[in-house]
């Protein structure tokens, strides 16, 4: 059996990886319907050897037929057409944030909670690309020994701040190089070439950005946790793909770095690389086009007793967004609940 899905937001990076993941997969697409901004209405994208034509999301009045819709479009567009496909019968995969926080919307990472999918009521969140790789990596932790607090620093690649910003780190570095004078930010809060950028999206009243408050509050929702504490600061870094995460956990029972890795190994959706006396860990540059999340550096913390810390590092594209959706798309085949 085949579904009807369509890609909004087909134009966008991560809408484009939607194109690839479905097609790597394998997934069971007996129809497939583009839809963008009217500026792009008319182009064409690659899909199993074809060509299939970008439509005008609000040039379409209906939507029924359609199975699944799988949303990278921004928020705004999100809270507007995530209903209307959901009443016409489609059931949403939302990349945005726009429905992370809604009580009635399941946010789902596949390797973490996926029995939450049988609870969707027409949408389903794809949760923040920091908070799918962090999770995926600690909950076998988790489920093994506990966490209580989690303090985590990102290093987040320019890739997440979309193509805009990939190529405003490509413009600034050129013109470095070229000994030009480097091209104030358009996209990104600060300069971002061979800078690091303290911040992802805008302050809120605690001190805290909106992104590091997405980290703890879609943690607590995905674990159904409200008691777990997470301080996170998010940083832009001059990457183009590929999220790292430097993780300090506080354990409810004793692990040893040894049996983390142990558990870890076993974990669906981890690869271990921890080898730090051959030089061997996880980097942003080796998981580019990967769909694992890769954990390295795990080691006992000299701060939470009993404690760990480890090094996260996965493609915010790929993992962080598409193949997460995806991934979700298959449980719906899978429960049978689309």
């Amino acid at each position: 059996m085949g579904y009807r899905v369509a890609v909004v937001g087909a134009t966008g990076e991560v809408g484009r990886t939607f194109l690839k993941v479905l097609e790597e997969r394998n997934f069971p697409v007996d129809e497939l319907e583009l839809f963008a901004s009217e500026n792009s209405e008319g182009l064409e994208l690659g899909f199993r050897g074809e060509k299939v034509r970008v439509q005008a999301l609000t040039k379409r009045k209906n939507f029924s037929g359609i199975d699944i819709a799988l949303f990278s479009a921004g928020s705004s567009i999100s809270r507007e057409y995530a209903p209307k496909f959901a009443s016409d019968g489609a059931v949403v995969i939302d990349n945005s944030s726009a429905w992370r926080l809604d009580p009635d919307v399941p946010l789902i990472v596949p390797e973490v909670n996926p029995e939450d999918i049988k609870e969707h009521k027409g949408i389903i969140a794809n949760p923040n690309c920091s908070t799918i790789q962090m999770l995926v990596a600690l909950k076998p932790i988790y489920d093994q020994v506990g966490i209580s607090a989690i303090v985590v620093a990102t290093y987040q690649s320019v890739s997440g701040a979309g193509a805009k910003a990939i190529r405003e780190l490509q413009e600034q570095t050129r013109a470095w190089c070229e000994g030009r004078d480097v091209p104030p930010q358009k996209h990104l809060p600060k300069r971002i070439a061979f800078n690091v950028v303290p911040q992802i999206d805008a302050f809120a009243e605690s001190g805290y950005t909106k992104e590091e408050l997405k980290m703890l509050n879609e943690t607590r929702k995905i674990l159904h946790d409200p008691n777990i504490r997470v301080s996170a600061t998010c940083v832009r870094v001059p990457v183009f793909y590929g999220h790292s995460e430097a993780v300090s956990v506080q354990l409810k029972g004793e692990l040893s770095p040894e049996e983390a890795r142990d558990l870890l190994k076993k974990a669906r959706g981890v690869v271990v690389l921890d080898e730090p006396e051959r030089g061997e860990y996880p980097l942003a540059v080796d998981v580019a086009g990967r769909d694992e999340v890769f954990v390295g550096r795990l080691r006992k913390d000299t701060v939470f007793e009993p404690g760990l810390s480890l090094w996260i590092v996965a493609d915010n594209i790929r993992k962080g967004a598409a193949t997460n959706a995806v991934q979700i798309a298959e449980l719906l085949v899978q429960h049978a609940v689309v």
